[in-house]
């Protein structure tokens, strides 16, 4: 199973936020199932609300799974902080 790390969008039109979530890469993004919820983000606020459980994160880039774009670059900006 390729394992990813990646960004699921909800909130209405023009509201959006997103749920951190480890899914399998095979199935749809829309099809909304995941494995694990990792955390959330939310940049409509100002400034943008970030919560992530990073011993969660680590454990499955651990295991192996692959980190989307996005969320790479929210995790570099949290280590930055």
């Amino acid at each position: 199973m390729a394992i990813v790390l990646r960004m699921k969008r909800m909130g209405k039109n023009k509201f959006p936020f997103y749920r951190i979530v480890a899914a399998d890469s095979r199935r749809s993004v829309k099809g909304g199932k995941y494995i694990e919820e990792l955390g959330f983000y939310n940049p409509t606020k100002n400034p943008a609300i970030v919560k992530i459980d990073k011993e969660k994160v680590d454990k499955w880039i651990k295991r192996g799974a692959a980190v989307s774009l996005t969320l790479k670059s929210i995790l570099k900006k949290m280590e930055t902080k």
